[in-house]
C-alpha cells in the first residue's frame, strides 16, 4: 500500500509542471479576460460616498443636497489624476458632456474647498441625465461591454436596446469574420479532401513529396508566409505577370488589398490543417471497401456518396473545426493583404487592448469568440458520438 502511494505521489509530481504551465499561461489569463468583461470600477473606485447615498434618489428629481456634498468629498479626496481621467472618460461616453462639466467641477472644488452646491457651479448639474449616468455606472459588475460587443446597449430605463448604426459596428465586423472564416474553410475542404484522398493513395517518392508540399506550410513562420504572398498578389507581382504571359489577362487583377487576397493567403496557411485530419482517418479505412461497393454494380461516384464520404466525414468535420476556429482568430494576414473593409475581429480586440485602452470591450468580444468555438466544439462531440454509436 506504501509503494502504491509513493508511485502516485511520483505521478502527482511529476504533472505537476504541466497543471501550474495549464493555469498560468492558460486558464489565469482567460479567467483575467472574463473578469474585464463584466467588472468597470472606474467610477465606482472614486464615487465611494456618492455611491452611498445615491440609491435613495427617485432618478427624476433634481439631485439632493447629500448626493452633492457626497460627490464633492469624493472629488475633493481623490488624489489620483489617472482615476480621475478614467472616471471622466467612462462618464463621457456615457452622457455627452461630462468632460467639460467635470474638468470645470474639479477646478472650482479643487479651488475652493467650502463650495457645497454644484449647480452653482454649472446649471447641469441640476439636469437629472448626468446624475441618472452616474447611477447607471456605480455598479462594479456590468453587462455593458458583452451587449457593446453585439451593438447593443441599455437606455435609461434599463432595457436592451440596439445601438443606433453610427455609434459601433461589432456585430458586423463579427458577421463579417465568421463570413470569411467559413469561406475558407469551404475552399479548404474543396481542396484538401480531394489531396488528401491522392496522399492516402499515394505510395513511395509520390508520397513523400506530397507530404512535404503539406507540411513545408506549417514548417513556415506565418509573417514570412504572409510576406510572400504579399508579394505575389501585388498588380505586378508573379501571379499577375505569369497570367499576362499567357495571354490570359490584358491587366493585372486587383489580388491584394482585398477580399480575394484575404482568402487566397489564409487558405494556403490553413490547408493543412484540413488535409491531416481527413488523411489520418481516411487511412483507417480498409482498401478493399471502394472495389467491393463496384463488385456489387455500384458506379464510382456512388461508391464514394455511399461509403468512402460517409466513413471519412469524422476527417472532414475535424478539419473544418480547425481551419473555421483558427481563422476566425487571424490578425496578421488580413491586416497585411486585406483593405479597410476586410479587417476580421481580432483587429478590433487588438485595437480595444492597445489603442484605446479598452480592456472591458477587448475581453467582451474575447468571450463572444470564446463562446463561438465552445459551441462549435460542442457541436462536433455531438456529431462525432452519435456517428460512432451508429457505426
Amino acid at each position: 500500500m506504501k509503494l502504491l502511494n509513493s508511485k502516485k505521489t511520483r505521478a502527482y509530481m511529476l504533472l505537476t509542471p504541466l497543471v501550474l504551465f495549464v493555469v498560468v499561461f492558460f486558464l489565469w489569463p482567460l479567467l483575467v479576460m472574463m473578469k474585464q468583461s463584466i467588472s468597470d470600477d472606474a467610477v465606482s473606485s472614486v464615487l465611494k460616498e456618492t455611491a452611498s447615498v445615491i440609491h435613495e434618489w427617485d432618478e427624476k428629481s433634481p439631485p439632493t443636497a447629500a448626493m452633492q456634498q457626497a460627490f464633492i468629498k469624493d472629488i475633493q479626496t481623490e488624489q489620483d489624476p489617472q482615476a480621475i481621467g478614467n472616471m471622466i472618460r467612462k462618464l463621457n461616453s456615457e452622457q455627452a458632456g461630462f468632460r467639460t462639466l467635470l474638468t470645470k467641477t474639479s477646478s472650482k472644488i479643487n479651488g475652493t474647498p467650502t463650495v457645497t452646491d454644484l449647480v452653482s457651479i454649472d446649471s447641469r448639474w441640476s439636469d437629472p441625465k448626468y446624475w441618472q449616468a452616474i447611477n447607471k455606472l456605480l455598479s462594479p459588475v456590468t453587462d455593458r461591454y458583452l451587449l457593446a460587443a453585439v451593438d447593443m446597449n441599455r437606455d435609461l430605463k434599463g432595457d436592451i436596446q440596439k445601438m443606433p448604426a453610427s455609434q459601433s459596428a461589432n456585430l458586423d465586423i463579427m458577421l463579417r469574420t465568421f463570413w470569411i472564416a467559413a469561406l475558407v474553410t469551404l475552399i479548404c475542404v474543396l481542396i484538401g479532401y480531394p489531396y488528401a484522398i491522392l496522399l492516402a493513395s499515394s505510395e513511395g517518392w509520390v508520397k513523400n513529396v506530397l507530404f512535404m508540399a503539406v507540411l513545408l506550410p506549417l514548417w513556415t513562420s506565418l509573417l514570412v508566409r504572409t510576406a510572400a504572398w504579399f508579394i505575389l498578389l501585388q498588380d505586378q507581382g508573379l501571379i499577375n505577370d505569369a497570367l499576362k504571359a499567357i495571354g490570359l489577362i490584358d491587366q493585372p487583377l486587383h489580388l491584394i488589398f482585398n477580399r480575394v487576397g484575404v482568402v487566397i493567403s489564409m487558405t494556403h496557411v490553413l490547408l493543412p490543417f484540413m488535409v491531416l485530419p481527413i488523411y489520418s482517418v481516411l487511412k483507417t479505412i480498409p482498401g478493399n471497401l471502394m472495389p467491393a461497393a463496384s463488385s456489387l454494380g455500384a458506379a464510382p461516384w456512388k461508391a464514394f456518396l455511399r461509403v468512402l464520404l460517409p466513413l471519412s466525414f469524422r476527417g472532414i468535420l475535424s478539419g473544418m473545426l480547425l481551419v473555421f476556429m483558427t481563422s476566425i482568430g487571424y490578425y496578421i494576414t488580413p491586416a497585411l493583404i486585406g483593405g479597410a473593409g476586410d479587417q476580421m475581429i481580432s483587429s478590433i480586440i487588438a485595437y480595444y487592448a492597445t489603442g484605446a485602452a479598452n480592456w472591458g470591450m477587448a475581453g467582451a468580444l474575447g468571450v463572444i469568440l470564446l463562446v463561438v468555438c465552445l459551441v462549435l466544439f460542442t457541436v462536433y462531440e455531438r456529431i462525432t458520438t452519435d456517428n460512432t454509436r451508429s457505426a
